[in-house]
Protein backbone atom coordinates (compact mmCIF):
# COMPACT_ATOMS: atom_id res chain seq x y z
CA UNK A 1 0.00 0.00 0.00
CA UNK A 2 1.46 3.34 -1.08
CA UNK A 3 -0.24 6.91 0.02
CA UNK A 4 1.42 10.13 -1.37
CA UNK A 5 1.22 13.49 0.96
CA UNK A 6 1.45 17.06 -0.30
CA UNK A 7 1.87 20.11 1.82
CA UNK A 8 -0.89 22.92 0.82
CA UNK A 9 0.70 25.60 3.77
CA UNK A 10 1.70 25.04 7.11
CA UNK A 11 0.59 22.31 8.80
CA UNK A 12 -1.95 21.39 5.97
CA UNK A 13 -2.00 18.71 3.95
CA UNK A 14 -3.67 16.51 0.99
CA UNK A 15 -3.17 12.68 0.95
CA UNK A 16 -4.33 10.32 -1.42
CA UNK A 17 -3.96 6.90 -1.75
CA UNK A 18 -4.50 3.97 -4.43
CA UNK A 19 -7.84 4.76 -4.28
CA UNK A 20 -7.26 7.85 -5.81
CA UNK A 21 -9.23 10.15 -3.51
CA UNK A 22 -7.84 13.23 -1.53
CA UNK A 23 -7.91 13.72 2.20
CA UNK A 24 -7.49 16.61 3.53
CA UNK A 25 -5.01 16.55 6.66
CA UNK A 26 -4.82 19.46 8.94
CA UNK A 27 -4.18 20.98 12.12
CA UNK A 28 -5.26 23.62 14.32
CA UNK A 29 -4.91 27.49 13.72
CA UNK A 30 -2.61 27.36 16.91
CA UNK A 31 -0.53 24.86 15.59
CA UNK A 32 0.00 26.26 12.22
CA UNK A 33 -2.82 24.61 10.43
CA UNK A 34 -5.87 26.27 8.97
CA UNK A 35 -8.11 24.20 10.39
CA UNK A 36 -9.54 23.16 6.94
CA UNK A 37 -9.00 19.10 7.42
CA UNK A 38 -9.16 16.31 9.80
CA UNK A 39 -6.36 15.91 12.64
CA UNK A 40 -4.08 12.72 11.79
CA UNK A 41 -5.38 11.20 15.37
CA UNK A 42 -9.15 11.91 14.31
CA UNK A 43 -8.27 9.94 11.18
CA UNK A 44 -7.00 6.88 12.99
CA UNK A 45 -10.31 6.65 14.89
CA UNK A 46 -12.53 7.13 11.42
CA UNK A 47 -9.98 4.44 9.99
CA UNK A 48 -11.12 2.47 12.63
CA UNK A 49 -14.33 2.97 12.86
CA UNK A 50 -14.74 2.37 9.25
CA UNK A 51 -12.72 -1.03 9.43
CA UNK A 52 -14.50 -2.43 12.24
CA UNK A 53 -17.74 -1.14 11.01
CA UNK A 54 -17.46 -2.74 7.63
CA UNK A 55 -16.33 -5.99 8.88
CA UNK A 56 -19.71 -6.17 11.26
CA UNK A 57 -22.21 -5.54 8.15
CA UNK A 58 -20.48 -7.68 6.13
CA UNK A 59 -20.65 -10.57 8.72
CA UNK A 60 -24.68 -9.42 9.62
CA UNK A 61 -25.34 -9.51 6.36
CA UNK A 62 -23.68 -13.44 6.08
CA UNK A 63 -26.20 -14.27 8.65
CA UNK A 64 -28.89 -12.17 6.64
CA UNK A 65 -29.73 -10.34 9.84
CA UNK A 66 -32.29 -7.31 9.18
CA UNK A 67 -30.17 -4.71 9.78
CA UNK A 68 -31.64 -2.02 8.02
CA UNK A 69 -28.15 1.10 9.34
CA UNK A 70 -25.10 0.64 11.13
CA UNK A 71 -23.55 3.89 13.50
CA UNK A 72 -20.36 3.91 15.65
CA UNK A 73 -19.55 6.44 18.48
CA UNK A 74 -15.95 6.22 19.22
CA UNK A 75 -14.13 7.93 21.93
CA UNK A 76 -9.96 7.42 22.44
CA UNK A 77 -8.13 8.94 25.29
CA UNK A 78 -4.71 9.90 24.55
CA UNK A 79 -1.58 9.63 26.66
CA UNK A 80 -0.44 13.24 28.53
CA UNK A 81 3.38 12.79 26.91
CA UNK A 82 4.54 12.80 23.67
CA UNK A 83 3.78 10.38 21.75
CA UNK A 84 0.00 11.28 23.01
CA UNK A 85 -1.00 7.95 21.79
CA UNK A 86 -3.70 5.97 22.31
CA UNK A 87 -4.15 4.66 25.75
CA UNK A 88 -8.01 3.18 25.50
CA UNK A 89 -10.63 3.22 22.84
CA UNK A 90 -14.46 2.54 23.44
CA UNK A 91 -16.59 2.06 20.66
CA UNK A 92 -20.20 1.93 20.85
CA UNK A 93 -22.18 0.06 17.76
CA UNK A 94 -25.65 1.02 17.67
CA UNK A 95 -27.18 -1.30 14.93
CA UNK A 96 -30.55 -0.37 14.05
CA UNK A 97 -33.04 -2.81 12.77
CA UNK A 98 -34.38 -6.50 14.03
CA UNK A 99 -30.97 -8.08 14.64
CA UNK A 100 -30.54 -10.76 17.36
CA UNK A 101 -28.01 -9.45 20.31
CA UNK A 102 -25.86 -13.48 19.39
CA UNK A 103 -25.46 -12.33 16.25
CA UNK A 104 -24.47 -8.54 16.56
CA UNK A 105 -21.91 -9.86 19.49
CA UNK A 106 -20.56 -12.66 17.46
CA UNK A 107 -20.22 -9.65 14.51
CA UNK A 108 -18.32 -7.35 16.57
CA UNK A 109 -16.03 -10.18 18.13
CA UNK A 110 -15.00 -11.29 14.93
CA UNK A 111 -14.01 -8.03 14.01
CA UNK A 112 -12.36 -7.35 16.58
CA UNK A 113 -10.07 -10.66 17.50
CA UNK A 114 -10.02 -11.44 13.54
CA UNK A 115 -10.36 -8.97 10.59
CA UNK A 116 -10.20 -5.46 11.65
CA UNK A 117 -6.57 -4.63 10.50
CA UNK A 118 -6.82 -1.09 12.11
CA UNK A 119 -7.83 -2.59 15.73
CA UNK A 120 -4.82 -5.04 15.00
CA UNK A 121 -2.32 -1.80 14.74
CA UNK A 122 -2.86 0.10 17.28
CA UNK A 123 -1.56 -0.74 21.27
CA UNK A 124 -4.51 0.65 22.61
CA UNK A 125 -6.85 -0.89 24.81
CA UNK A 126 -10.30 -1.22 22.90
CA UNK A 127 -13.82 -1.84 24.29
CA UNK A 128 -17.12 -1.54 23.19
CA UNK A 129 -20.70 -1.80 24.04
CA UNK A 130 -23.73 -3.03 21.37
CA UNK A 131 -27.08 -1.50 21.42
CA UNK A 132 -29.61 -2.45 19.18
CA UNK A 133 -32.36 -0.15 18.05
CA UNK A 134 -35.49 -1.50 16.26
Amino acid sequence: MKIELKQVQGNTYVGKGQSNHWVPVDASVNDDGSAAGTGPMELVLIALAGCTAMDVESVLKKKRADMRKLELEVNGERAAEHPKVFTSIHIVYIIHGNVKQTDAEHAVALSHEKYCSVAASLKAKITYEIKIVD
